[in-house]
């Protein structure tokens, strides 16, 4: 599926009618696909990034654009908070052994992963515990459930967005807020593009060997991931089918993590 191809949204049509979301890292790969996804479920998408590319994003779908940086907790608390739906979605890689790790890149990673959905739900969960409905989703990762090498940033972010995200069940369940993480494997998206030249850099191997010996290794079924997969599934999660599923980890990881 190309982005801007029909999207089979598992949710009866209008079932998000009146219902705003507000999606981080929507300039691109799974951002942008949620964004096309809960427009085309009838929600009004806010949509957050750092890039200016954001604007034509959200031209495209009837969304709103926010430029923002989530390092900034001012940029933050400028956010709309009157939302319905958030999806932590921004993220960021580096690859490198521990003892090369930059300790300000590592900060930095924890700061967009970690911090960021933390003051976003601040904001956020009053709304959504006066309208007694909401739903919390977190793009985390196969790498929120299992480690690899050379990610300690990243493994360590998305470990502690697992946890965050059952706290925020468990607080949000009496409320009618539910809390999901979604542990997608590699997914086709400028991130994992970016990083297949480190990968062969880091392992000493070719590039062209990184896909399949490297990111597609651990999984029985041999493709990466499509970002609209992740982004159906990110809205399924907000039909009132499932409701009663909270503090979870819904993996799209092509059993991955079935080892």
């Amino acid at each position: 599926m190309k982005t801007g191809d029909a999207i089979d949204i598992p949710v009866p049509p209008g079932e998000l009618d009146g219902r705003a979301v507000l999606i981080t890292g929507a300039a691109s790969g799974i951002g942008r696909a949620c964004a096309e996804a809960f427009a085309a479920a009838g929600a009004a998408v806010h949509l957050v990034d750092r890039s200016s590319a954001v604007d034509a994003v959200a031209d495209a779908v009837g969304g709103t654009a926010h430029v923002a940086d989530l390092t900034s907790s001012s940029a933050i608390a400028g956010l709309p908070g009157e939302v319905d739906v958030l999806v932590n979605n921004a993220g960021m890689q580096h690859v490198a052994p521990i003892e090369e790790f930059p300790a300000e890149q590592f900060a930095r990673m924890q700061q967009v992963m970690v911090t960021a959905p933390f003051l976003l739900m601040q904001r956020c969960l009053p709304h959504m515990r006066g309208n007694g409905w909401g739903r919390l989703l977190h793009i985390s990762s196969a790498h929120g459930l299992r480690a690899s090498a050379y990610k300690a940033g990243y493994v360590a972010a998305k470990h502690a967005l697992e946890g965050l995200s059952k706290t925020a069940a468990l607080e949000g369940a009496a409320h009618g807020v539910t809390s999901n993480c979604i542990n997608p494997g590699y997914v086709r998206t400028p991130l994992v593009e970016e990083q297949i030249a480190d990968q062969a850099r880091v392992r000493g191997i070719p590039e062209d060997q990184v896909v399949e010996d490297v990111l597609l290794e651990r999984a029985a079924i041999k493709r990466l991931v499509a970002p609209e997969e992740v982004a159906e599934a990110a809205v399924w999660l907000c039909g009132d089918r499932c409701r009663s599923i909270t503090g979870t980890s819904l993996s799209l990881d092509g059993g991955w993590t079935a080892h």
